[in-house]
């Protein structure tokens, strides 16, 4: 039940509306969140493809020159706007997706939504397999970022909606869950598939796999996006760069579980702040770590031992993220707005994700290469900025039911000057 005093939006207290777990509810919940394949998917490959040679050869064979003279300076091997297009042009696609989404999920549903989603990966994915240049390269990720605008979109609020309102959080953090399995695969194919040469065109075209399946059902991303690119750089070799890509997804995913379990027992902010501090602390340390291991300029070579350190610290900062601001990310927006805008909401929720995403994404390797482990720093400041904001802005909204929600805003010390009390009759 919500807390006690907490109004709805037509007044009196709360009801507790007696949801429960069902076997077509959980069954309902596992096809609509399996749809964060297709996102994960895509987050996990397209780091473990700019690190393929072939790949490279083919398409951006400056780049690989580049990454082999890089003798003076780890952190500037891969500097390149055209590769960071080709990650980042998914971004741009999936905010003008996330802007129409809204109409398209009033007018089709949230079920028929995640199909169109499905299904425009999937011709995103085919394109991308069988590309010849750079122009089908950009072509096919553009139509991933609109089947993934759609499904972000549509799924998180589906299974807001859907789930008991007691079991709400856990059930949406389904969708996070999905997305790690996705994560996971991709950096296992990257890593069989890295050493034929025509590897790169499986791991890009077997997008279609799980855009398929999909169709029958804070840093992090820049972190996931670039992580083989980043182990490599401060010198893994290119299989190592890559297992500990996936290492840090399987890590990632096992931290999803916890948020699973206890994110309806302890809430929402708890998860955010704790989560948050985690971060921060791990962010700062991989900072010190990468200073001390190659100097503030970056032109020394990192010993084993650092290496190691970093890895570890980056794994647990994804540990961090995967059981508070990952899936809570997905949650809060899909449970937060009325019910009379929570699509348009939604939507531009995910439109905001998706360009701070691009301009992270298209920013990063040239970041990383002018500011050094200053990069790191830049994210542990907004960490530290955003659990602050949560701390002071965020109210609770663990077990409150949706057409109740209006109810926690009004009673919020800041957030009640702006929403109209409903006086009961």
């Amino acid at each position: 039940m919500a807390p006690v005093g907490v109004l709805p939006a037509t007044g009196g207290p709360t009801k507790d509306f007696g949801g429960r777990i069902t076997s077509s509810v959980v069954v309902t919940c596992v096809v609509a969140a399996s749809s964060g394949l297709i996102f994960g998917y895509d987050i996990g490959i397209s780091g473990g493809v700019t690190t393929m040679e072939p790949f490279l050869k083919k398409f951006f064979p400056s780049v690989l020159r580049q990454a082999g003279a890089a003798e003076t300076n780890i952190y500037c091997q891969y500097d390149s706007q055209l590769l960071t297009a080709f990650t980042s042009s998914l971004y741009i696609a999936g905010l003008v997706a996330s802007l129409v989404a809204s109409r398209v999920t009033a007018a089709l549903g949230r079920k028929n939504t995640m199909v169109l989603g499905g299904l425009t990966f999937f011709a995103g994915g085919a394109i991308n397999g069988g590309a010849v240049n750079v122009a089908m390269l950009i072509l096919g990720r553009i139509l991933l970022g609109l089947g993934v605008g759609f499904t972000n979109q549509a799924a998180p609020l589906y299974l807001s909606e859907v789930a008991p309102a007691k079991w709400r959080g856990a059930f949406n953090t389904g969708f996070q869950f999905f997305i790690g399995i996705g994560v996971v695969a991709s950096n296992f194919l990257n890593f069989f598939l890295s050493k034929h040469p025509w590897g790169w065109r499986l791991s890009l075209g077997l997008a279609v796999v799980p855009a398929a399946i999909m169709t029958q059902v804070t840093g992090i991303n820049i972190i996931a996006f670039y992580a083989p690119v980043l182990f490599q750089s401060i010198g893994f070799g290119k299989d190592s760069a890559l297992i500990s890509s996936t290492i840090l997804g399987v890590v990632n995913l096992g931290a999803i579980l916890v948020s699973t379990a206890v994110v309806d027992r302890y809430g929402r902010r708890f998860l955010f702040v704790a989560g948050g501090l985690q971060m921060l602390v791990c962010k700062l340390a991989v900072a010190a770590v990468l200073v001390a291991g190659t100097g503030a300029s970056g032109t020394e070579h990192i010993s084993k031992e650092l290496a190691v350190a970093v890895l570890i610290l980056l794994c647990t900062y994804g540990a961090g993220f995967g059981w508070s601001w990952g899936p809570l990310s997905w949650l809060i927006p899909s449970e937060i707005f009325p019910i009379k805008i929570r699509t348009t909401g939604q939507g531009i929720s995910q439109a905001v994700n998706f360009a701070t995403t691009f301009a992270l994404s298209q920013s990063f390797l040239a970041m990383l290469c002018h500011l050094k482990y200053g990069a790191f720093l830049f994210y542990a400041g907004w960490i530290a900025t955003m659990t602050l904001f949560v701390m002071l802005f965020l109210p609770e909204t663990k077990g409150i039911p949706l057409d109740s929600m209006q109810g926690i805003w009004e009673q919020h010390w800041y957030w009640r000057r702006f929403v109209s009390t409903t006086v009961s009759a």
